[in-house]
């Protein structure tokens, strides 16, 4: 007998090509509207669906294991373009970006039961392991302990970015023993509570603030495998920070692009200038410029640490201990460089925009001052002066302690 059913055909994946094609247009839905937002505080959810849609969420999944094989370089240049339109929305997707590309370089045995598969359907990772009120950041409260043929989770965690957007979020715990283990759960399942009580300056909308962890139901399969330790975690630790770095980069692009949009369409010349309009004023053009030579600036570096990076994703394929080691120490210096001078650059260009006109400029209406606050929210996530110690230290003395650590290098 026929059979009525007819079978579906199975859609070809996205290439690598098609989904950085795609960036563009994600990126002017995303701008649209974002200063209001900020002021409004209105949490980017439907930037998340679009970029769900994308598929740009399985970017750096590698051709062998289904995916479309992009590189380093092109997902930090997705993040600083996505950062342009909203740094926020960039800044959100650092915990997923980092949970897959832990996944893609771990050994199958190392990877959570069905990652791969959960990726490439296009799901949001994102997680929460910090916790308040404790002697030393890292400490853990949180508890989980076996009930059945199941466990409860409880606790309260801290700096949940992008976890209100995410499909997935991991946390960290102590079990009854005492050690520290990890969990991923799908964040709809009852007693995880997400606020939305983040109270920073800047990066308002990345959803940064806590969970609540009330006797949530765990199953055995959802203990997480990965290791954050090991190489494959301290590779991942320096994404993380070229991420964060990548996330402001995109903000001072903004600045970049507010500034020209204000000139031509809003700024007078001032009263004492000669010149007719804003546009024609010396001073003015001399702002822009160089706003725009510490915009290029900053995206030439992010583009250097993310080629780091790709070399030590390229060694880590080799198996070669001793190569991946010196590709490891080699993309954590230069990321911890990127991000000295973004230090240096950021706020500065942030704040050389308000000489693009007078009082004006400062109208709550442009909200121009969201790009500093940003900018500088992003920078106090690891003590810059700690970072350019440590590089002197190596420089100097070839000390590479903090650089193996894999926390914040």
């Amino acid at each position: 007998m026929t059979s009525l059913l007819k079978e579906r055909p199975i859609q070809p994946r996205p290439s690598r090509e098609d989904l950085l094609s795609r960036v563009p247009a994600l990126v002017a839905e995303i701008a649209k509207g974002a200063a209001q937002r900020d002021l409004d505080r209105q949490l980017p959810f439907e930037a998340f669906r679009l970029f769900r849609e994308s598929g740009l969420s399985a970017l750096r999944v590698p051709v062998a294991l289904g995916g479309p094989g992009g590189s380093v370089v092109d997902y930090i240049e997705l993040i600083a373009a996505i950062g342009a339109a909203g740094s926020n929305v960039a800044h959100a997707l650092r915990s997923h970006f980092n949970y897959v590309e832990n996944v893609v370089l771990s050994a199958p045995t190392q990877r959570d039961a069905g990652a791969i598969e959960l990726i490439l359907a296009g799901k949001l990772f994102a997680g929460a392991h910090t916790e308040q009120g404790t002697a030393r950041p890292g400490e853990v409260t949180t508890t989980i302990v076996r009930q059945g043929d199941s466990f409860r989770l409880n606790g309260r965690k801290w700096y949940a970015t992008g976890t209100a957007f995410a499909d997935f979020a991991s946390f960290s715990a102590l079990d009854e023993g005492g050690q520290i283990v990890g969990v991923l759960l799908p964040v709809d399942r009852p007693g995880i509570q997400i606020l939305d009580d983040w109270d920073g300056m800047g990066q308002r909308l990345t959803a940064s603030g806590g969970v609540i962890l009330d006797n949530v139901e765990v199953f055995p399969h959802e203990f997480a495998r990965r290791s954050l330790e090991n190489l494959v975690g301290r590779h991942c630790s320096t994404l993380r920070q070229l991420h964060l770095a990548a996330s402001a980069g995109g903000a001072v692009r903004n600045v970049l692009a507010d500034g020209l949009d204000y000139v031509r369409k809003q700024a007078r010349s001032a009263a004492h200038s000669t010149a007719e309009t804003a546009r024609q004023d010396h001073f003015v053009q001399q702002v822009i410029g160089e706003i725009a030579a510490n915009s290029l600036a900053i995206d030439a570096l992010l583009a250097e640490g993310a080629r780091a990076l790709d070399h030590t994703v390229a060694a880590f394929a080799t198996n070669d201990e001793a190569q991946i080691e010196a590709s490891l120490l080699a993309s954590a210096l230069t990321t911890a460089r990127v991000q000295i001078v973004l230090g240096q650059l950021g706020p500065r260009t942030a704040e050389r925009m308000f000489e693009l006109g007078g009082g004006s400029v400062t109208s709550r209406k442009y909200n121009f001052d969201r790009h500093w606050r940003n900018i500088r929210t992003v920078l106090n996530h690891n003590p810059l002066l700690h970072k350019s110690r440590i590089v002197g230290d190596y420089l100097l003395n070839g000390t590479t302690t903090h650089l193996k650590e894999g926390k914040v290098f």
